[in-house]
């Protein structure tokens, strides 16, 4: 599915507001039916945790500080099995100590959607952006055969739009969908438009819910599977789950791939930086870039990208990790095309001439090349 929201532009210059990233993803959790929410502070995801906090009461949810990461996972795996839309958010080492119930929720088949807003590591790291999360998101971090629904969104507009997405998602799957966002996207501000609030009903739900107080069914929730054969059994359905994601929800942007030199490959924040390359190559007409955006990080757009590999000689991968979507984009391709890195790492940042500078170097050079400017 190409991204297009033509009509959203036109509405956005009538309606917009100014809002932070991270309060933006809040009101547009509200907007998509979340009545529960329960996390943990750490910078740079702090302003969420605050935004909940104050609203969630306004509209008769419920917003829990808890005593730590480990149990504000296990609070959303309660209120997911009772029908809630529910949400926690962190950063990189909150999300790691939720791997466990996250892999719990995917095993039970529970809706729930979160947010990473992903600061620089390994270890403590720092609070600055980084996109060093990306194998934690798209591998499944924790233990176990699973997936989660990875969203990548460049704008804080898209922060709104994909966190209701997200929701929608995670319902429809019964399985979790996240944001994978930055420390730019966080903190900065935005003229965004928010989409009214749905009708969302919990009662759409009770097929499978826990519950019988109101003289609904006994269901039972878990992800325990003991007797031989089943976990095989479960795994294969949730394989089933997995693969039907994969051919039904693919999202990405192309922008100005026809005539390009050089593809470039990039989300989020680096995106951004990416684009504005773009628009610098081809104003200094020594080199064509486009740009492609992969906005589900999973399910990954393969198709796209060997689509893309066939036509081009060169592409680029622009990132804020060490090569950790570059490796699905190898993977993708086949050997179709020469793949080149970018790589910044730790809170490093790219900008647009040395973007443009590294597609030169990857189209005059024999084999893929790898950069890493800071040891330059």
């Amino acid at each position: 599915m190409k991204y297009s929201n033509k009509k959203g532009r036109r509405k956005m210059a009538q309606e917009r507001s100014l809002m932070k990233g991270n309060e933006a993803i809040g009101e547009a959790a509200i907007r998509a039916g979340c009545r529960f929410y329960a996390g943990y502070p750490i910078t740079p995801q702090n302003e969420l945790t605050e935004y909940m906090s104050r609203r969630m009461p306004e509209v008769g949810g419920t917003f829990i500080q808890s005593e730590s990461e480990i149990a504000a996972i296990n609070m959303i795996y309660g209120a997911a099995a009772a029908g809630a839309r529910a949400m926690t958010s962190s950063s990189g080492p909150g999300i790691s100590l939720k791997q466990e119930g996250i892999s719990y929720l995917c095993g039970a088949e529970l809706p729930c959607f979160y947010a990473n807003i992903v600061r620089g590591g390994p270890g403590l790291g720092n609070i600055a952006p980084a996109q060093s999360d990306y194998f934690q998101a798209t591998r499944g971090g924790g233990h176990g055969d699973y997936r989660v629904i990875v969203l990548g969104p460049s704008t804080v507009q898209e922060l709104v739009d994909l966190t209701m997405l997200g929701f929608e998602l995670a319902d429809r799957y019964r399985n979790p969908a996240m944001i994978l966002g930055d420390g730019i996207l966080g903190q900065m501000m935005e003229p965004v438009v928010m989409r009214d609030p749905i009708e969302y009903d919990a009662s759409s739900k009770t097929g499978w819910t826990l519950g019988n107080s109101d003289g609904r069914s006994k269901h039972l929730i878990t992800s325990v599977r003991l007797a031989p054969g089943t976990l095989e059994r479960h795994n294969m359905h949730l394989l089933e789950k997995y693969r039907r994601i994969e051919s039904e929800e693919v999202r990405y942007e192309l922008y100005r791939v026809d005539d390009a030199d050089v593809v470039l490959v990039a989300y989020g924040t680096a995106a951004r930086v990416a684009k504005a390359a773009v628009a610098l190559s081809r104003e200094n007409g020594n080199i064509k870039l486009g740009l492609l955006r992969p906005i589900t990080l999973w399910p990954f757009p393969k198709s796209v990208l060997l689509d893309v590999a066939a036509d081009k000689s060169d592409i680029l991968v622009v990132e804020m990790s060490l090569g950790q979507m570059y490796e699905d984009v190898l993977l993708s391709i086949c050997g179709k095309a020469k793949v080149s890195l970018l790589a910044h790492t730790g809170g490093g940042l790219p900008v647009e001439d040395e973007i443009v500078e590294a597609a030169r170097k990857a189209k005059s050079s024999d084999e893929a090349v790898e950069i890493y400017p800071a040891v330059e």
